[in-house]
């Protein structure tokens, strides 16, 4: 099966890639588009680049005169796309990125996805389309779509996109909704590799407001097989919620962070909060348990503590990105 990955530079994306070669070996063939925007990093992938299974390409997904040649080449059996820009504090900065390609790249994705007769297209959504939760009750895929900021607003948007294309079209499409991933190869802007690094380093720990804002943690393992379980017995047209069941506030996650490596906590540092910040995010799987046979398998402390070493084991991998894109890491 021909598998067009967009976003494959990224954090999931890369993981993901990593995933289906390792699970599906020679029966894949993989087609990586990436922008290779500030967040996007082959150096992740480089242990693959000459892998006779995976293809890379430079193209943004938005720009369907070179995403059209590419489809023309190559027509791709299944596309997954996972391009996205996806950091909050950017998009109150400027929400005009994340419009063209969250939303118009989408739409593009769409159209090549019906003209080249796609088996079934999947749009990787997030948790945070569905607004805020208060203190009890868990995120549905029927919950109403109710974004906060500019990025879950075009998050929102490309999936309800997606649904129209099922209805208007017929396309063979699903939407799969995770939590907050973390694990090997995350951008370190992210909370917990910003923290890992940071208390490394013996540099204060930002967090926002008192901390204790909450979020659902799942290790990016974990989400790649939900995608996967979504590709082969997902419904046409259907939404699966993917979490880890693992409710954290960001305070409660630096101090693991800080225990793990043995450093004070004298290192965290209280911030101004972030316009808009979502108090809580929370996750109900049971449809994704019932229809996908799928549920998180690793437990957030056995996770942290994996990332954590990855993070000590490969600190040629985020200090050339450091070297590279200090100006972003410092907004």
């Amino acid at each position: 099966m021909r598998i067009l990955v967009t976003g494959g530079g990224g954090f999931i994306g890369s993981n993901f890639i990593f995933y289906l070669l390792k699970k599906y070996k020679k029966d894949v063939d993989i087609i990586n588009v990436d922008a290779l925007t500030y967040a996007g990093n082959l150096t992740t992938l480089k242990s693959i680049e000459n892998h006779r299974n995976y293809h890379f390409n430079k193209i943004r997904i938005e720009n369907r005169e070179e995403m059209e040649k590419l489809c023309k080449q190559a027509p791709p059996d299944y596309i997954i796309n996972f391009a996205a820009e996806s950091h909050v504090d950017r998009s109150i900065k400027d929400a005009t990125p994340f419009i063209a390609t969250n939303i118009l790249g989408t739409q593009t994705l769409l159209d090549l996805s019906l003209k080249y007769k796609i088996k079934r297209y999947i749009q990787i959504s997030t948790d945070e389309v569905y607004g805020e939760l208060g203190t009890s009750g868990k995120f549905t895929e029927e919950t109403p779509l109710a974004p906060n900021s500019p990025y879950s607003a075009s998050k929102a948007s490309a999936d309800l996109l997606v649904r129209s294309y099922v209805k208007t079209h017929g396309l063979n499409a699903v939407i799969t909704r995770c939590s907050n991933n973390y694990g090997p190869y995350q951008y370190p802007e992210k909370l917990i590799p910003l923290m890992i690094i940071n208390a490394l380093n013996d540099k204060s720990l930002p967090i926002y407001g008192k901390g204790h804002n909450i979020r659902d943690w799942i290790h990016v393992e974990d989400h790649c097989r939900g995608i996967d379980q979504a590709l082969h017995l997902g419904k046409q047209g259907e939404i699966y919620n993917l979490g880890g069941e693992s409710e954290k506030t960001n305070l409660d996650v630096v101090h693991n962070i800080l225990k793990k490596i043995n450093k004070p906590t004298s290192l965290i540092k209280h911030v101004n909060d972030r316009h808009g910040h979502d108090f809580r995010y929370a996750i109900n799987i049971e449809k994704s348990r019932k229809e996908l046979n799928w549920e998180p398998q690793v437990e957030f402390t056995e996770g942290l503590e994996k990332t954590i070493d990855w993070y000590l084991e490969n600190e040629t991998w985020w200090k050339e990105i450091q070297r590279k894109n200090h100006h972003h890491l410092d907004d």
